[in-house]
């Protein structure tokens, strides 16, 4: 028997959620959030993204901070990507490992400059979380978990150009 659609009073909200509603976002359940699922057309604006840019809300993601010394080398215990060799405001995508070297999750790292943010998937976030705090403080680490923030994702083959006004440098 399939399971009724949540309540929208159950459902939590990003930090983006009335201008999406002022908008005329239609939202539906995703994650246990309201996302907003189309403005214009679900065609239109698959077709402007793929040929030109689009902006999406992706807040309901994990969002963390890792602090400490030695983050790099502890965040390297449990991801087999290159964290320590990461340039302030460079970005690695790589995969959170259990002890038995078998991947839970993937997610993102970037550096900035007193430690480093993560960004997990929304459906995998306690899980996630639940792994790197302890095993981070295990290391001398904290993991700060960032659930107010909100997070955009620019997509797109023109993304770099519709973004560069306004961080000069982001093509690099």
């Amino acid at each position: 028997m399939a399971s009724a659609d949540p309540d929208p009073e159950d459902l939590k909200r990003t930090p983006l959620h009335d201008l999406h509603v002022a908008l005329g976002g239609r939202m539906v359940g995703f994650a246990g959030y309201a996302m907003p699922v189309q403005f214009a057309g679900i065609i239109a604006e698959h077709a402007h993204t793929r040929s030109d840019a689009g902006l999406f809300d992706v807040s309901h993601m994990g969002q963390a901070r890792v602090t400490g010394a030695g983050a790099a080398e502890a965040l390297e215990a449990l991801v087999p990507g290159d964290i320590a060799g990461l340039a302030p405001g460079r970005m690695r995508y790589t995969q959170l490992t259990n002890e038995a070297g078998g991947i839970v999750d993937d997610l993102m790292v970037t550096r900035t400059g007193d430690g480093f943010l993560l960004v997990v998937n929304a459906a995998r976030k306690a899980v996630d979380f639940a792994l790197l705090g302890p095993a981070l403080a295990d290391r001398g680490c904290v993991l700060e978990r960032l659930p107010d923030r909100a997070l955009i994702a620019l997509q797109g083959p023109r993304a770099a150009e519709a973004l560069a006004p306004l961080a000069p440098g982001a093509a690099d």
